[in-house]
């Protein structure tokens, strides 16, 4: 249904996280190397618990190959410095969402490939510098699965 990329993820219960929301959705997880752990990581597994086999998972040598899978999805990336609301978009199945690193978030040429019409940001209080990876995942793959009326879910 949907595509969700972590762009070199650092923190193993995050990635966790979105495997475990990912196989719940539908969605597919991309994870783009280098990862800041590794996948046998204790903590990658409880947090994803048994749903590892339950989620597509891919894993990408970096962003080349990553968007070379994508093919023709369109690709909106999250950062609390974008400008337009995650929710003023109207998403389609197929689209993809990219997420940066949990201590610098996307890189700024990875950004300026991406339209500035589909950078988005979740709205928080001003002084926040940002919100949890995982927690970002979630409210944005609910926002487009529920425009897409929960297609395929029960």
């Amino acid at each position: 249904m949907f595509h969700v990329i972590l762009f070199q993820p650092e923190i193993p219960p995050n990635t966790g996280n979105a495997i475990r929301l990912c196989a719940n959705t539908g969605a597919h997880l991309h994870l783009v190397k280098p990862l800041g752990f590794s996948l046998d990581d204790r903590h990658l597994a409880r947090a994803g618990l048994d749903y590892h086999d339950l989620a597509r998972v891919s894993i990408h040598e970096d962003w080349t190959s990553c968007k070379g899978a994508l093919g023709s999805a369109r690709i909106f990336a999250l950062s609390s410095h974008a400008s337009q609301r995650y929710d003023h978009e109207r998403f389609h199945a197929g689209d993809a969402f990219l997420f940066g690193r949990e201590t610098a978030g996307l890189p700024r040429e990875i950004m300026d490939e991406v339209p500035p019409t589909r950078r988005l940001r979740l709205p928080m209080y001003p002084a926040n510098r940002s919100i949890n990876l995982s927690n970002s995942v979630a409210v944005v793959v609910y926002e487009a699965w529920r425009q897409c009326d929960f297609a395929g879910g029960a």
